[in-house]
């Protein structure tokens, strides 16, 4: 995987210049960590990585943000970054807090993501917010048909990872729109890991091989998802999504959009390019990575990197020297 180039400005744009953005996100949101106010820690963090892209100076625009222009002023949908008089280069999926109320309890799995794609290629979810996801290694890939019942999802999964169903793990939501699903992953004898939040780390778990984490299933937010599914694509894990509205406003919503409520979409149509990178760093320490931490003197940050000329994947550890 190579590094995403602007051809126009004469620039690149990798996952060593991008880690920035989510650097810089999860340090400001620190300061609010356990401090039980979500929408300090979340301000903090928009602003950071808002201020992040604006030096980056490449061509590209939010396409899946903090909402549309008329409920924020920053990271909004449709928001510009370079040349506003040319047409952008790249897609923007950023969420600069994944997990707000993990933050403001100190719980884990915390942290600042973002995700860039050239511009069209990504799936743009429009007014849904929520979408039904199944997510495993790449052993499963395109092998189980999402639309199929748990309990065959299950077997499947089982005879594709080559081991017994009782020994498969999967990532839910712990939600009570999830408990049959529970109930029914555990009648087929696997485990579930249930998670209050962390949708993106449960799904890049999920795509990893070994992680301990076998299958993300469940319903969870459309920018966790595409997100997730911009560092799949990289990982060559499996990822299918299908809009799955959870209330009756945003149900009204995407119907009047015309969108299919029964289709799946398979990771190479929510995300329709090879050159992706994404980026996520920890706030609070979780299944991917440790968190901040901090000394008199430095900020120690973990990310993670997936291509944009980080490869597959890479962990790379930074310390930052803190202001006066």
């Amino acid at each position: 995987m190579t590094e995403l180039r602007d051809v126009r400005a004469g620039q690149s744009l990798c996952a060593y210049d991008l880690r920035r953005a989510t650097e810089a996100a999860a340090r400001a949101a620190y300061a609010w960590i356990g401090r039980g106010d979500k929408s300090q820690g979340d301000a903090a963090a928009i602003a950071a990585m808002e201020a992040e892209l604006t030096a980056l100076g490449f061509d590209g625009q939010v396409l899946i943000g903090e909402g549309p222009r008329s409920e924020t002023s920053q990271l909004y949908h449709g928001q510009r970054f370079g040349d506003p008089g040319r047409i952008p280069l790249w897609d923007i999926a950023a969420d600069p807090v994944e997990g707000t109320s993990f933050l403001a309890k100190g719980m884990t799995n915390a942290m600042a993501c973002i995700a860039v794609a050239p511009a069209g290629s990504l799936f743009d979810p429009g007014p849904a917010f929520y979408m039904e996801k199944f997510v495993a290694p790449p052993a499963a890939k395109g092998r189980i048909d999402p639309a199929a019942a748990v309990e065959a999802k299950m077997a499947m999964l089982a005879q594709c990872l080559g081991k017994p169903v009782e020994d498969l793990t999967v990532y839910v939501l712990e939600k009570p729109r999830h408990r049959d699903l529970v109930e029914r992953i555990h009648a087929t004898g696997a485990r579930v890991a249930l998670y209050p939040a962390g949708d993106v780390a449960g799904a890049l778990m999920a795509a990893i091989p070994g992680s301990g984490i076998d299958a993300l299933m469940g319903t969870g937010g459309c920018p966790e998802g595409m997100l997730s599914a911009c560092a799949i694509k990289v990982l060559g894990g499996e990822f299918s999504a299908r809009i799955d509205p959870q209330l009756a406003t945003e149900r009204r919503a995407v119907e009047t959009a015309g969108m299919d409520l029964d289709r799946w979409w398979s990771v190479d149509d929510l995300v329709r390019s090879d050159d992706v990178t994404f980026c996520a760093t920890g706030i609070t320490t979780g299944l991917l990575f440790e968190g901040i931490e901090r000394t008199a003197t430095h900020e120690r940050t973990q990310t993670l990197m997936v291509g944009g000329g980080a490869g597959e994947r890479q962990l790379l550890t930074s310390w930052h020297r803190r202001g006066p």
